[in-house]
């Protein structure tokens, strides 16, 4: 007696199909690894600019330390740079300041530290170019072209003004002046 049933043999196709499967499972686990990779690189590199950024922005900074009457038009400004700041050129430390003048409006005088002697408070000679950690003074004519803001005026009209000091490419401070006595050496709150 012959047998003439044939049988269909589906375990060959059944595994070809679970190799295909399996090979576009790593296909796409791939693709997904790529572009967390990619993701995770863009968001380093703007997380490293913001820190530059900051730290360039932090870095260049002046710290005012005290304020004082130097005479009927300057104040003599005791200052540092911020902790971690690179060494600063005199040129570099901007000053503005801003006063009402008691009568039509608001009195603006300008300039840098190169003007007048940076003094480091060790003894030592005066410098052109600030380091970090030194103290400095220097004095700042605040009477100048028609706008006063110096120790008299300030004290005369009973007044406020505000100094600011910019670090070319660094940050910006600022302080309030309230002149309370305008007498040479007096402190500036």
């Amino acid at each position: 007696m012959k047998n003439n049933n044939e049988n269909n043999d589906n375990l060959a196709a059944i595994g070809i199909g679970a190799m295909i499967v399996f090979i576009a499972l790593i296909l796409v686990a791939a693709v997904a690894a790529a572009v967390i990779i990619q993701t995770a690189e863009k968001l380093q590199q703007n997380a490293q600019s913001t820190g530059d950024d900051t730290t360039d922005e932090m870095s260049g900074k002046v710290t005012v330390l005290n304020v004082f009457v130097n005479d009927a038009d300057n104040f003599e400004v005791y200052f540092r740079l911020a902790a971690g700041s690179d060494d600063t050129a005199d040129s570099d430390i901007l000053w503005q300041l801003t006063c009402d003048d008691g009568a039509a409006g608001m009195d603006y005088i300008a300039g840098d530290f190169s003007g007048s002697a940076i003094d480091p408070l060790d003894g030592t000679a005066a410098v052109t170019t600030a380091a970090a950690g030194v103290a400095y003074r220097t004095t700042l004519l605040a009477s100048a072209g028609g706008n006063d803001c110096g120790p008299d005026a300030l004290f005369t009209n009973n007044v406020k003004a505000t100094l600011y000091l910019h670090v070319v490419g660094g940050g910006t401070t600022y302080d309030i002046l309230k002149v309370s006595d305008s007498s040479v050496g007096s402190v500036v709150v």
